[in-house]
């Protein structure tokens, strides 16, 4: 009998480390399997199949190259991934911005206690 498919889409593909090493590497431009397989220290056929599901959801392109198929990264597939994490800015925004005030109160009442000791 055949396995379900492990992934259906880039979440569920981003949700595995080594596609995740996969796609940084392919950040920096294409690669050919066997590149990808010594960097990540695993088999060629590992790699190729994380490549084929970053490929069957829109992660990864791949071309002919001569007797190569050169893998390259397709930004496009992270978009749902970058809309859903960007929905939890402004969360972020406000902490950091509630963390810098109070960081300012406590430089604020630092400066405050020693100017008074100064006086004394």
């Amino acid at each position: 009998m055949a396995r379900a498919a492990t992934t259906s889409d880039a979440f569920n593909a981003i949700a595995e480390p080594q596609r995740r090493e996969i796609l940084a590497l392919l950040r920096g431009g294409e690669r050919p399997v066997t590149e990808l397989a010594r960097d990540l220290g695993m088999s060629q056929p590992q790699a190729s199949k994380h490549l084929r599901v970053l490929r069957e959801v829109g992660l990864v392109r791949v071309r002919g190259a001569g007797k190569q198929r050169l893998y390259g990264l397709d930004a496009r597939g992270l978009r749902p991934v970058h809309e859903w994490v960007g929905g939890f800015e402004a969360f972020w925004n406000g902490t950091f911005d509630r963390l810098d005030a109070y960081v300012q109160d406590l430089k604020q009442d630092k400066a405050g206690e020693s100017t008074d000791d100064d006086d004394r």
